[in-house]
């Protein structure tokens, strides 16, 4: 017997369960959060995954992006070899259509992140397509569908590697984490693909991040099968690291382990590592015939009741007229609240503003950089009375390369972003007596509360890359890099890996 599988349905699926899944967390990975937020110790670290519940809980209310980074779209079609199509276009056209028509969806825009010619003008292609479509035939007659859209900052820290046949997965990954630093935004999923060829365990460690968060109760029933019993061992070893929520320190780095494998050649062993970040986003459904997908709605009331306030003791910041001597005193790990004007740049300003600088043609006009603090973000557009859509941070590093420049030539005071620096950028902070804030990584919808005022002041063609001017009150950060070069993502970690392996 066979099932016909009608386009619309096909592609209104697609669209709908893409608005879907920019607001909405999968229910297990929130449950998963607050039993992380009721266990951690470390405070930095709690803060941390504070801020992610409640903006977890905003998004789903207010229906906006969870993260502003709302991803490249993977999406693994399983077609039943009964189904027939009523349909003119291939399963890729029919997503990328889906696609187009979910992040253009005028009540809650999603950013368009995709560029083509990679290698060369990297132009974006402004709808965020073509997606990234797997295609399986599996008995039956019925299409299953599972859809996820992947951030840059997590997909960019995956890790392959063809070990040894006697090589230990479990050591590998133990030592290739740290290496990682925090750009993935932990706390979050490790999915590991085992076995096959190259692409072949890539393909496996992107669809095992698909399942369900279930690492507790395989701790209960215990481990039976290689892949299980390797799933706890690697949960224990890389919780014990220390690099906790954000890459503060603490004690949830993983949230569960993910783990898929199929048979290799006799001299191979091909290991893919990708994590899911703390905005992770996936779900699932089936068609049947009867019409598009019906996504379940979960209830507000499903979301933990989780309340996050700074300290009386907090140092609040008028950015408008501070000097370079206020932040002598700023100290690593410390809170401060930002008010007044700050800029924002991402990658593709920060390379314009080098190649302008290197020809001696100046800044553009209306950017002076002047003891002024710079933001790394690439916000979503605005909808209705909103004056900024979601805008969280985007991966410090990938601006490390630049920072050196920036501090020497145009006078910038402070820059804001996600994870770490690198070794050599914060010799830089140091030596230019800046400093470097942290904002949450997976809160964007919340961040963007404390954006009173936004306009374009350079680069416009860039859309979301453009140089921006934010009005900010209350806007929260943590110092993670300051004036004596001290790195919260080095003490941190550092601090709390030594006790879980006291306490072990």
């Amino acid at each position: 017997m066979s099932t016909v599988i009608r386009k619309a349905d096909f592609i209104d699926s697609i669209a709908d369960s893409l608005q879907y899944i920019s607001y909405y967390h999968p229910l297990d990975f929130i449950q998963a959060m607050e039993k992380a937020y009721n266990a951690e110790k470390s405070q930095a670290a709690k803060d941390a995954i504070a801020q992610i519940l409640i903006n977890s809980r905003m998004s789903a209310e207010g229906k906006r992006p969870i993260c502003q980074d709302t991803g490249i779209v993977t999406c693994f079609v399983k077609i039943g070899m009964n189904v027939q199509w009523e349909t003119d276009q291939t399963v890729q056209e029919m997503v990328d259509e889906g696609i187009r028509r979910g992040y253009a969806f005028a009540g809650n825009p999603l950013r368009a992140s995709i560029v083509a010619d990679p290698a060369g003008a990297r132009k974006n292609t402004k709808d965020n397509t073509p997606g990234v479509v797997h295609v399986e035939m599996v008995p039956g007659a019925k299409v299953e569908v599972m859809i996820a859209a992947k951030g840059g900052g997590s997909e960019n820290k995956s890790k392959m590697v063809m070990l040894n046949p006697s090589d230990d997965v479990a050591a590998w990954i133990e030592k290739t984490v740290p290496t990682m630093g925090a750009g993935w935004c932990p706390p979050g999923m490790l999915g590991i693909g085992i076995g096959g060829t190259a692409e072949k365990a890539a393909v496996m460690a992107k669809e095992s991040l698909m399942e369900p968060v279930d690492i507790h109760e395989l701790m209960e029933r215990g481990a039976e099968t290689t892949d299980e019993k390797m799933r706890l061992d690697i949960f224990d070893r890389v919780n014990k690291l220390g690099i906790g929520a954000q890459g503060l320190g603490g004690m949830a780095t993983v949230l569960d382990i993910k783990i898929k494998s199929c048979p290799t050649h006799a001299a191979s062993k091909p290991v893919v590592m990708i994590p899911n970040c703390a905005a992770t986003r996936h779900t699932h459904f089936t068609l049947d015939g009867s019409g598009p997908a019906e996504l379940h709605v979960p209830k507000l009331e499903d979301w933990p009741e989780v309340t996050w306030e700074v300290s009386d003791s907090v140092r609040r910041v008028n950015v408008n007229d501070i000097k370079p001597e206020s932040v002598l005193e700023w100290k690593t790990g410390e809170t401060v609240l930002l008010s007044g004007k700050i800029l924002t740049g991402r990658d593709a300003a920060h390379k314009r503003i080098k190649d302008m600088l290197d020809k001696g043609e100046g800044l553009p006009e209306g950017v002076d950089f002047t003891n002024r603090f710079i933001y790394y973000v690439g916000p979503v557009d605005a909808v209705g009375d909103e004056v900024v859509g979601p805008a969280g941070p985007t991966t410090a590093t990938r601006m490390d390369k630049f920072t050196d420049t920036m501090l020497e030539q145009t006078g910038l005071l402070g820059m804001i972003g996600k994870s770490e620096r690198g070794p050599a950028t914060v010799e830089s902070i140091k030596k230019h007596k800046a400093v470097y804030l942290m904002a949450v990584g997976g809160a964007a919808y919340l961040v963007s509360k404390a954006i009173k005022k936004s306009r374009v002041v350079a680069f416009e063609d860039l859309g979301m890359e453009a140089i921006y001017e934010f009005d900010v009150v209350d806007m929260p950060m943590t110092v993670a890099v300051d004036t004596n070069g001290v790195s919260a993502h080095v003490e941190g970690p550092a601090i709390w890996k030594i006790k879980l392996n006291e306490e072990s």
